[in-house]
């Protein structure tokens, strides 16, 4: 039983390190994102997508040792959670406060990077408003005809309002 438990304080153990990386990664995202810097944002897309791959291969394992150990404890896989666990290791202590800790610490590094997302969420959700915006200033500027002057200019404006912003042909 011991060494099962060991094997997911060590899966655990993976987890949070890789969430822990992650931290300063997901900070810097911040930056990028104020700065409008894409190809920066691209680069760290592309260090996320390594991590959660990462991370997808550990839950994967994780989710084999949790059914090696709901079996060992004549217990339903789903129904086992780390909580639990850790209540079910009362006669193990070693055990049960190594796994503690690392849920402790695993949960804590889930959290931070939550609410750096959550921040960055909503950095994204300002820049697209400020796009959209942008978008329909430039569309009602075209659009107006007190801002043309010339004749043969409001009528390429008229031109181009009948044929649309965007070129179908291309």
């Amino acid at each position: 039983m011991a060494s099962i438990i060991q094997d997911l304080i060590s899966v655990l153990e993976q987890e949070r390190q890789i969430y822990e990386d992650l931290i300063p990664i997901v900070s810097q995202k911040k930056t990028v994102i104020i700065k409008n810097d894409l190809d920066t944002l691209q680069k760290i897309t592309e260090q996320e997508q390594m991590a959660i791959d990462t991370v997808t291969n550990l839950e994967k394992k994780r989710s084999e040792v949790i059914f090696n150990i709901s079996i060992v404890m004549n217990q339903k896989a789903e129904e086992l959670t780390l909580a639990k666990i850790v209540s079910l290791l009362e006669g193990q202590p070693e055990e049960q406060k190594q796994l503690a800790k690392v849920h402790d610490n695993l949960k804590y590094a889930v959290q931070q990077i939550m609410n750096i997302n959550s921040q960055n969420k909503s950095l994204i959700e300002q820049s697209l408003e400020m796009i959209e915006f942008n978008m329909n200033l430039i569309q009602s500027t075209r659009m107006s005809p007190g801002n043309n002057y010339t004749r043969s200019a409001g009528e390429a404006q008229a031109q181009v309002l009948q044929t649309g912003m965007f070129d179908a042909k291309q």
